[in-house]
């Protein structure tokens, strides 16, 4: 079962591609914890959430406690695990743990916006960044620089890096 979990909370930092999050109303326990895999939170504004952890007497291993420190900090997540209280969206967003609220009635607009605008832009250019981010948050003895020079290299190598310094000096999009 853990290594299945582990496995699902895996997918979305090991896919090459942006990996956003929708949340539109309760996102608890390992709902949370697949959200907060995710590389963006794009929530509505009645959204609940909930680490109910400590409630079930669950221990939550070293890689999903870090999936939440890297993200919304040691404070915020003591918080949250300690006190498995009920929180909205607003108080997700404070913590860092959105990039963005909005009314229920204007979730998939908002979220069809932001990823219109995430798709007109060099796919290369992309996976390289949520790599590179990967590779920041990395320790150590997991960083991978080769692997991320390779893929800057790739980049600047790239028929989307000749078109886009093109489109650029043209002033076109």
């Amino acid at each position: 079962y853990n290594a299945a979990v582990e496995a699902g909370y895996l997918a979305p930092p090991n896919c090459s591609k942006p990996v956003v999050a929708r949340i539109r109303g309760i996102c608890m326990g390992g709902g949370l914890g697949l959200a907060a895999a995710c590389d963006l939170r794009v929530a509505s504004d009645d959204s609940v959430f909930r680490m109910p952890a400590a409630r079930l007497g669950l221990a939550y291993n070293y890689a999903g406690l870090k999936r939440f420190v890297d993200l919304m900090g040691p404070a915020h997540t003591a918080e949250i695990f300690y006190t498995a209280r009920k929180f909205g969206a607003a108080d997700a967003a404070r913590m860092g743990f959105l990039d963005r609220v909005c009314p229920a009635a204007d979730l998939d607009r908002v979220l069809g916006e932001l990823l219109e605008t995430i798709a007109e832009n060099a796919p290369l250019t992309l996976a390289e960044v949520k790599y590179g981010i990967r590779q920041v948050l990395a320790t150590d003895a997991e960083r991978d620089m080769d692997g991320l020079k390779r893929r800057i290299d790739a980049c600047f190598a790239s028929e989307d890096y000749k078109e886009g310094r093109t489109a650029f000096m043209e002033k076109r999009k």
